[in-house]
């Protein structure tokens, strides 16, 4: 498959939950024509009213340009419409929940508008990359593109290469991680990648030594932070990531990898309970405008 890098100018990303939106900031921030889709068009002008907002508070603290923030406003289209845009674009970027089966649904309906040579990412933190593109039936334009949260702050980009993603469609990639100020690593197509195997271990660990006793949340996460120089605890981590998403990675690996990977109880207790984290307000703590509190933990039984 032949890809040149000056070939990306259009960028479709797909959700306008919190990726999604830091996705499509990023992309813009670079100079690319970035269509925002969802499936309702309220959530759509949301997501390009928090991006402004994002990025007014970030003129005003000194640490954009207005002229920068002007020019990313440029680059950024509300798209409600999937079939006006979608034949335009180089580059899709899919930021949607962790299911696959809804990542065919809708990759496809994509596919399906789009020209041949559009390259496929996801977003996807633990799904195979491999099964994906098969089942799109374009392995060899299906790249993971994994962001971290949030996207405009954290400079790390995993690249999963599935077993068919062809080698221009790697370069490709990579080439628009360095583009959007990113450094790239990359990974083979394995069960939560490097990253979400390492991330959700410490992370389940962290809940077990909550549901034990064995400290707080707040110590806890102030252990990894102060003594691993972590930037935030996995704890604190769990509540923006989502505990409803964490939990969703935690099945698939215990039924992928293993044992070690079994979700803990009082994971699925709060995400039962609706505790889903900063989304919800409040998770392993309360959330409010001031930032984190500790919150109070019933541990079941």
């Amino acid at each position: 498959m032949e890809v040149q890098a000056s070939a990306i100018r259009k960028v479709l990303v797909l959700g306008t939950g919190t990726m999604g939106q830091g996705i499509a900031q990023v992309t813009a921030v670079a100079g690319y024509v970035t269509y925002l889709h969802d499936a309702e068009m309220a959530r759509v002008s949301a997501a390009v009213d928090a991006i402004k907002r994002a990025t007014d508070r970030l003129v005003q603290k000194g640490k954009m340009l207005n002229e920068a923030r002007s020019e990313m406003i440029g680059m950024l289209v509300a798209a409600p419409d999937l079939a006006r845009v979608a034949g335009e674009v180089d580059l899709v970027i899919e930021a949607i929940p962790e299911q696959m089966d809804l990542k065919v649904e809708v990759l496809s309906r994509v596919k399906a508008l789009a020209p041949e040579h559009a390259i496929i990412g996801s977003n996807t933190s633990s799904l195979s990359i491999t099964e994906l593109g098969r089942r799109l039936g374009a392995g060899s334009r299906t790249v993971g593109l994994h962001f971290f949260n949030p996207p405009p702050v954290m400079e790390l980009l995993e690249v999963v290469r599935g077993l068919e993603t062809d080698d221009a469609v790697l370069e490709m990639a990579l080439a628009v991680a360095k583009r959007l100020g990113k450094t790239p690593i990359v990974v083979n197509d394995s069960p939560g990648f490097a990253t979400s195997r390492l991330g959700v271990a410490i992370g389940a660990e962290a809940m077990r030594m909550l549901e034990a006793g064995v400290a707080s949340a707040v110590d806890i996460d102030r252990a990894m932070e102060l003594g691993y120089r972590h930037p935030m605890g996995p704890l604190k981590l769990t509540d923006l990531v989502g505990l409803d998403v964490r939990l969703a990675i935690l099945e698939h690996l215990h039924r992928e990898v293993g044992e070690q990977f079994r979700p803990p109880s009082i994971l699925r207790q709060m995400v039962r309970a609706g505790r889903l984290g900063k989304k919800s307000g409040e998770g392993f703590y309360r959330w409010t405008e001031a930032g984190p509190e500790p919150s109070e933990i019933r541990r079941g039984r």
